[in-house]
């Protein structure tokens, strides 16, 4: 059994359109909040927990709904199509509302961006399962992955370059995002538009007698009731991606802010620790995917969990910027690839074929849960404690995952380890 790499990579495409616009959000939005806007770090996190709150509702809904889905074009391919329109069309819209418009319509304006990424972030998600087999997912996964990194990389690069200073009336320097929106929307025109053209949902969907639920954990048929151990388990997991997305995202939303206000730097140095974080991802994606197959996707999973501990740990200890924060950053990426390359095909491990995006919605409800709650309460310890509160909290989420991830004891698929060559077989 072989990953067709080259279909993978495709649909890979919509993930990559998907991160290429969060990497954007994270760190563009805390900024204008704060320089546009004036808002406090609070009242800031509170408005970027709002697009979690939506996804909240959307992205279980959306991926059930598009499970039951049967059009031409397939049955994710509709709502990956229309979300992308309408995102790219108010994204478009986004610079004009922040030079003319007052926070309540800037607020409105973000949160039809958000209803429009709600409606198609499970069934792009979901496309990868719906096209690879079970034994093969942690591999294909890891491409999912790389390409969503691929995107915030782009965004990141992007930064550097598409964001022009200029002082305002008092002369103090302001920073124009309006090249950077414009960008970043035709980044995801381009990929959805590839995506559709080259990638035939219907033709390569694999048919749903492939698609049986795993003899040891999930239910023989959507109705019966799930076995107490394999839900048990299922729980434990959704809870260690909470966990673990609490910590990352705190990192990831305020360090921007972090950076700048504890270590004294820039926003381009700022946006090239988290592309170290990147890169350190990105080179790891593929071996991760392998290593999982031959060793687990638990073992794995927890071994990146202790390396997020142990950055953020050297992270704490930091008083400011040195060579040793790209360090730190890379071997973070190594950590967050070695979670994400295995936490949702552990999850989908235990759905059956046609309960794919239902599956892939409790993920993301997990996942999101936790990120209405981290950037509200990690906000309010950056308002009334202080920034050097933001490090210690990843660290303390991430070891409660380590903990709550010990005790799982299923969707963990390890197909008999290839060796030498073997290992990196792939269909063209």
């Amino acid at each position: 059994m072989k990953l067709n790499l080259k279909q993978t990579l495709k649909v890979g495409l919509a993930f990559l359109s998907i991160s290429a616009f969060w990497q954007l959000y994270d760190f563009c939005v805390p900024l204008i909040l704060r320089d546009t806007y004036a808002l406090g770090d609070t009242n800031s996190g509170l408005v970027m927990a709002m697009d979690n709150i939506v996804a909240l509702f959307l992205l279980p809904f959306f991926g059930t709904l598009s499970d039951k889905c049967n059009l031409r074009i397939g049955k994710r391919m509709p709502f990956i199509l229309f979300g992308t329109a309408m995102a790219v069309t108010l994204i478009l819209t986004l610079p004009y509302v922040i030079s003319h418009g007052s926070l309540t319509v800037f607020l409105v304006m973000l949160a039809l961006l958000l209803l429009a990424m709600g409606t198609y972030r499970s069934p792009a998600v979901a496309l990868m399962p719906d096209v690879t087999p079970k034994p093969l997912r942690s591999k294909g996964n890891a491409i999912i992955n790389l390409m969503g990194t691929l995107g915030g990389i782009i965004t990141l690069l992007l930064i550097n370059v598409a964001v022009i200073r200029t002082p305002d009336e008092a002369g103090v320097l302001r920073s124009d995002y309006t090249y950077l929106f414009y960008a970043v929307a035709i980044v995801m025109s381009v990929c959805i538009i590839t995506l559709f053209l080259t990638v035939k949902e219907r033709k390569i969907a694999l048919p749903a007698e492939q698609e049986a639920p795993a003899a040891s954990d999930g239910p023989t048929s959507t109705m019966q009731k799930m076995r107490p151990e394999v839900k048990r388990s299922l729980i434990l997991i959704l809870c260690s991606v909470s966990l673990w997305f609490m910590a990352y995202n705190a990192v990831t939303t305020a360090f921007s802010k972090y950076a700048m206000s504890v270590w004294g730097i820039g926003e381009s140095q700022a946006a090239n620790c988290v592309l170290l974080g990147t890169v350190g991802a990105v080179i790891s994606y593929w071996p991760v995917g392998i290593v999982s197959s031959r060793f687990g996707r638990r073992k794995v999973i927890l071994f990146g969990v202790a390396m997020l501990v142990f950055c953020f740990v050297i992270g704490a200890a930091m008083q400011q910027m040195s060579w040793l924060a790209y360090v730190m950053f890379a071997l973070v990426g190594v950590g967050w690839a070695s979670i994400n390359v295995n936490s949702f095909p552990m999850v989908v491990e235990i759905a059956s074929g046609s309960d794919t995006g239902k599956y892939t919605g409790y993920y993301y409800t997990f996942s999101m849960a936790a990120q209405v709650i981290t950037p509200i309460l990690s906000g309010a310890l950056l308002e009334h404690v202080g920034y050097w509160t933001l490090f210690p909290y990843s660290a303390v989420l991430a070891c409660c995952a380590f903990v709550t991830m010990l005790f799982v004891r299923h969707g963990d698929a390890k197909p008999e380890a290839k060796r030498g060559l073997e290992a990196l077989d792939t269909e063209d």
